[in-house]
């Protein structure tokens, strides 16, 4: 028997600065340094970041160069969603919204390249709000 999983853990996230990724991670995403981690230097990680609710974790590890993508997917409800699209717009990010029919999705680069998303299966709220 297979044993159970939990959910993620953390995710890892490879940037080119990890001052400019905490910064923008906080200022952006809202996440801000674990409180485990304290704050202790850093040299090139992993430096990890987590949400208020302590649910989401991100270990950021500085890269020598800048190729390839990480994907984060985000789950959020249909209204939070639509709060997620504004706040992205109004930070400037070129968002691509995607309809799956059976969920939305909002998808977006960090300053890294890295792609995020935030997905909510509220199909129905989101698509009667965004016609």
């Amino acid at each position: 028997m297979t044993p159970k999983l939990n959910g993620i853990d953390h995710l890892h996230v490879y940037v080119a600065d990890l001052k400019k990724a905490e910064e923008w991670y906080g200022t952006v995403l809202g996440l801000r340094r674990d409180k485990a981690q304290g704050t202790a230097e850093i040299n090139k990680g992993p430096l990890m970041l987590e949400n208020p609710e302590e649910n989401i974790h991100l270990a950021l590890f500085e890269r020598d160069q800048v190729d390839g993508s990480s994907v984060i997917a985000f789950a959020a409800d249909g209204k939070n969603f639509l709060g997620w699209k504004t706040h992205l717009e109004n930070h400037g990010l070129s968002l691509r919204v995607a309809d799956h029919k059976t969920s939305y999705s909002l998808y977006f680069n960090d300053p890294d390249d890295n792609m995020h998303e935030i997905t909510s299966y509220e199909h129905g709220y989101v698509a009667q709000q965004l016609n």
